[in-house]
């Protein structure tokens, strides 16, 4: 293990979460809110220390394996979130430690659970701040470091770079990664400005936009409305489902289409089962929703979209309490929940391009017992997936469903009823953010012991960190030199 390389990369993550606590800070003085910018003033000197100890550590070499990267990008997540809560605490807008690191993580995370009964009493600066963790966290803490600087040596950016997105798999667009990460955030950040200037365009004003804009990048589902998007006219709804929609896509898609290679990019197959899944569970939902509510089906067309739009992508954002939509609906959205986004986008679950791995194993597994003798890969895009894709994929299944299963009997303990506690775990797994009963829509999850609150945020994090990394940690053998 090369400690001393970590340290440093370490060093630089810190010191560039200072930098950009400067933006809440200047929305503070924008805000007239002094005391709750010494919050971020205080944190911002604390980074700056660390960045100057961390830094200063020699590296004996620039060995940087798989390893290394896995372990870096899982205490630098854990870094950022601790230091990142600081500013709640210190001005006391979430007096305790614990809820402010839960608040945080769920917002680098991208998950978008609050442990906050209402956010409509809080400063701007800590508004601006829960939703720029968003978009900091979406496309990736190492991910924009990488796109400034290299880090280490060797093959080091690669493995963070690998560690970090979520997928069974992450290549270079471009040959030089520096140049990929750069490719990767100039496309997520035109998306977003675009966003931005839609809902101004909307009349929404220009904080919420801002706010909103960062959420739906991220696809987290931080608000600063009490009922999230329910405020907000149908034009400024249907706008965030469009965006959320898009940052649910593979980043990979917008490079091949920015290039102009259109052909690649329409064979892109889990892009495509994406969008028809989104779709056929918008209109089924919107169908039941005339049928056995009455509702307009236009109307129902729009809410059901937006809702499954915002569970599939995990961002969390809501206009209506789909906990009251009949069973079928609701049965649906918990699916999509599972299914996720695509790989290679700010969106959490599974993803799309896992679920299609199993399902094409498992038809090949069944024609293998019809004919043994009949040898056939499995496809994705037309090309053939080697063994150590599969591989991971069952591996991530696996370890998938015992830390569920795991988090599941250890939220159980608050002696909540089933269905809180199955979609609680469910919703930060998954980085969604709301489930159904008590941590629905219009609920939240500060009524959660302290232990069901580690818990979950261990599986925010493992989530957004495709498991692996987290796992790595409560290994001995990771930490041998």
């Amino acid at each position: 293990m090369n400690y001393r390389s970590i340290a440093n990369i370490l060093g630089w993550i810190v010191g560039f979460e200072g930098v950009i606590m400067v933006f809440p800070l200047l929305c503070a003085l924008i805000y007239r809110e002094g005391w709750s910018g010494l919050g971020f003033v205080v944190s911002i000197a604390l980074c700056a220390a660390l960045w100057f100890v961390l830094t200063r550590v020699k590296k004996k070499n620039d060995r940087f394996y798989a390893r290394e990267g896995y372990v870096t990008v899982a205490l630098a997540w854990l870094l950022v979130s601790l230091i990142g809560a600081l500013p709640f605490v210190i001005c006391r807008e979430i007096p305790s430690y614990l809820d402010a690191v839960f608040e945080v993580v769920s917002g680098f995370t991208t998950t978008g659970a609050s442990i906050l009964p209402e956010v409509e009493s809080m400063s701007h600066c800590m508004l601006f701040w829960r939703s720029f963790t968003h978009w900091f966290g979406g496309m990736g803490v190492l991910v924009f470091v990488l796109a400034i600087l290299p880090l280490a040596g060797g093959g080091s950016s690669f493995a963070l770079m690998q560690a970090e997105s979520p997928g069974p798999s992450v290549s270079k667009l471009v040959p030089h990664l520096k140049a990929t990460a750069r490719h990767l955030y100039g496309i997520y950040a035109g998306l977003t400005l675009t966003e931005f200037i839609l809902l101004c365009l909307g009349r929404m004003p220009v904080f919420h936009a801002l706010c909103l804009a960062f959420g739906t990048a991220g696809t987290g589902g931080f608000g600063v409305l009490n009922d999230s998007c329910g405020s907000y006219n149908t034009y400024l709804q249907v706008v965030i489902t469009i965006f959320m929609v898009l940052f649910g896509v593979n980043f990979e898609f917008f490079f091949l289409c920015v290039v102009r290679r259109f052909k690649e990019a329409v064979r892109m197959e889990e892009v495509r089962w994406y969008l028809m899944l989104f779709g056929g569970a918008s209109v089924f939902i919107a169908v039941e929703l005339t049928l056995r509510q009455g509702w307009n089906f236009f109307h129902g067309l729009q809410q059901s979209a937006f809702q499954v739009a915002s569970v599939m992508t995990t961002t969390g954002f809501s206009t209506c309490d789909f906990d009251l939509w009949p069973q079928f609906s609701k049965t649906i959205l918990l699916v999509w929940m599972f299914i996720g986004a695509c790989a290679g986008s700010t969106g959490g679950g599974m993803k799309v391009s896992r679920i299609l791995i199993y399902c094409k194993a498992g038809i090949r597994e069944a024609r293998t017992l019809i004919r043994p003798r009949k040898i056939s890969a499995v496809r994705l895009d037309g090309v053939s997936l080697d063994a150590g894709v599969l591989r991971g994929a069952m591996m991530f299944l696996g370890c998938y469903v015992g830390i569920f299963a795991v988090s599941l009997l250890l939220v159980s303990l608050d002696c909540q009823d089933f269905e809180t506690c199955f979609t609680a775990v469910a919703a930060t797994f998954n980085n969604i953010g709301p489930g159904f009963r008590g941590v629905g829509p219009m609920c939240n999850y500060g009524f959660l012991s302290p232990l069901s609150k580690i818990v979950l945020t261990f599986d925010m994090l493992a989530g957004r960190l495709e498991i692996f990394p987290m796992l790595l940690l409560f290994f001995p053998s990771t930490w041998k030199r």
